[in-house]
């Protein structure tokens, strides 16, 4: 009998072996081979060629990059993702500006102008046709912050209704170089622009200026002058109730320093708004400018593909990369006027059909559904993924998780990986797991205070509680290091970011890095199609009590 039972529980122990050892997620080189640098090459220079006229929006070279999108998730294979459609309609509300060349200010001291692009750049949300600051008074209201946790409140005792705000960009964490100050170096949601707009707004504001710094918006002014008299996008939010400010922009670190002095003061000032306890105060100027506005309603759109998942259907792994870029608008030195976005975001578009093409090629179909979908107006301010988020064709509460890509590796193949976002959720574990695999590790961004965890489309999805991540390219190139790394990253930035020489230059790209760092985030998303648990959100992160109260 001992024999018997001895024997029956080795041959249980065997097919339990060889159960786990066959298991469907257990393949690490299943569909890996699909991956292909010459395919996403060929995606990337298709998409970033002058024929797409920079993929903005509501424009003709929209309906040329939703078309070919559609065409080559069909080729890979992927099922219609939005019923019997690749499409996602998002109403949306185009807003051209004109604005006026000068800024009147008026001051006990006298009067002076501030010129249109190279002082100031201003635009508007709302859709009058003409809207103006007619001698409105300037208030410095610090950072423009309203921050509870953080026992911060610029507006507090300040009276700024029907008036124009002046706010730092960033947190006050940043300027003081104080760690105890929200969170230090780290940007919060509290330091993006949008933010500042938005809570100017709700304050009853008429205006919002924020003062660019290179620094500490992490970007130069000449990224906000491409905002000069154009057209921008947002969500059609006709019969909401909104609280917007009538003119929003911001003004040149100089252009700043001339207001303060007109005002009495100097740039003593704005250091005083890094202490707690800090006052705004009134300017004593008085601002006029004049803009006009035009608008058209129409719907852009998201692409959606899908794998169905063999064993649950209805949960899902959502990819996310934005499409559009920024058109055709004013040119470079060169006298090149289209805004290719190659890297920005053609790259990750381009990488999503490579993980699509891996998906479909596995032996072993994934027990979840995998869902691909290129996001609309990121460049707007998120507007694609924010509509989806607030009208999921998924439910949020049967989303496992969300991977988004924004800008690939175009530099050659790297020890590390990026997370942008540290310590947020379960899903920097399972990359790190994988890239420990191939001998690689995960890194962290290096300018935190850049706030890149709010600035692409994953945000939207965590902000309805699902777990997030979002990377960049390493800096650890292999063989020439780091410090190599990092001075591409930064050229990139003040040469190439938001400019018409963001072009593909198949001499020069190097995608065996963008094919690793793809494969990572597709094993990443292998384990989250075959697990038995659900990835969540660290203790301290914000959307912690977000996903636990929508799984309930």
């Amino acid at each position: 009998m001992l024999r018997f039972v001895l024997r029956y529980a080795s041959v249980v122990l065997l097919l339990a072996t060889i159960a786990c050892n066959n298991d469907p997620g257990a393949d690490d080189s299943d569909g890996l081979s699909a991956f292909s640098a010459d395919s996403l090459g060929k995606h990337i220079a298709e998409l970033s060629s002058d024929t797409y006229m920079g993929r903005k929006p509501f424009s003709e070279g929209e309906t040329k990059t939703i078309n070919y999108l559609k065409e080559q998730f069909a080729a890979a294979g992927l099922e219609p993702g939005n019923g019997d459609s690749y499409f996602q309609e998002v109403p949306m509300v185009k807003i051209t500006t004109k604005a006026a060349d000068i800024m009147q200010v008026r001051s006990a001291k006298g009067n002076l102008s501030l010129k249109g692009f190279d002082d100031y750049v201003i635009w508007t949300d709302k859709t009058d046709s003409a809207i103006s600051l007619n001698n409105d008074e300037l208030v410095f209201a610090g950072y423009g912050v309203v921050a509870p946790e953080y026992n911060w409140n610029d507006y507090e005792g300040l009276d700024v209704k029907g008036k124009v705000v002046l706010v730092l960009v960033n947190d006050p964490g940043f300027n003081a170089h104080d760690s105890t100050l929200f969170k230090g170096k780290t940007m919060t949601y509290y330091g993006r622009w949008t933010y500042k707009f938005e809570e100017a707004g709700r304050q009853g504001a008429k205006g919002c200026l924020i003062i660019h710094n290179t620094e500490a918006a992490a970007y130069p002014f000449t990224v906000v002058q491409n905002n000069w008299n154009g057209s921008r996008l947002r969500l059609d939010n006709r019969g909401k109730k909104e609280e917007l400010c009538d003119v929003i922009g911001w003004v040149s670190g100089p252009a700043a320093k001339k207001l303060l002095v007109a005002a009495g003061t100097d740039t003593a000032l704005l250091a005083k708004a890094d202490q707690k306890g800090f006052k705004g105060q009134s300017l004593g100027l008085k601002l006029s400018a004049t803009m006009k506005v035009n608008t058209e309603y129409n719907k852009s759109h998201n692409v959606i593909g899908k794998i169905s998942g063999s064993k649950h259907p209805d949960e899902t792994i959502v990819y996310t990369a934005h499409w559009d870029h920024l058109g055709i608008g004013k040119p470079d030195e060169t006298g090149d006027s289209i805004y290719n976005g190659a890297l920005d975001n053609a790259s990750a578009t381009a990488g999503l059909l490579e993980l699509a093409r891996g998906f479909k090629s596995m032996k072993t179909k994934p027990e979840r559904t995998v869902v691909f979908v290129s996001v609309t107006a990121e460049e707007q301010g998120l507007w694609g993924s924010a509509w989806y988020a607030g009208n999921p064709v998924y439910p949020v509460n049967k989303t496992l998780a969300n991977i988004n890509m924004d800008g690939l590796n175009w530099f050659g193949k790297t020890k590390d990986i990026v997370v942008v976002g540290k310590g947020q959720n379960d899903l920097e574990d399972y990359l790190k797991e994988e890239a420990e695999k191939n001998g690689r590790e995960i890194a962290f961004e290096l300018h935190p205070e850049a706030g890149s965890y709010y600035r692409s489309d994953h945000f939207n999805f965590a902000k309805v509680g699902v777990p997030a991540l979002y990377t960049s390219s390493g800096t650890d190139i292999e063989g020439k290091g780091k410090e190599y790394g990092k001075q591409l990253k930064e050229n990139y930035t003040s040469k190439n970011y938001h400019r018409p020489s963001d072009e593909y230059d198949p001499q020069v790209w190097k995608l065996d890095g963008a094919i690793a760092d793809l494969q990572l985030l597709f094993q990443v998303g292998k384990r989250l199609v075959f697990a038995d648990t659900w990835p969540g959100w660290k203790e301290g992160s914000e959307f912690k009590a977000v996903r636990e109260k929508s799984l309930r």
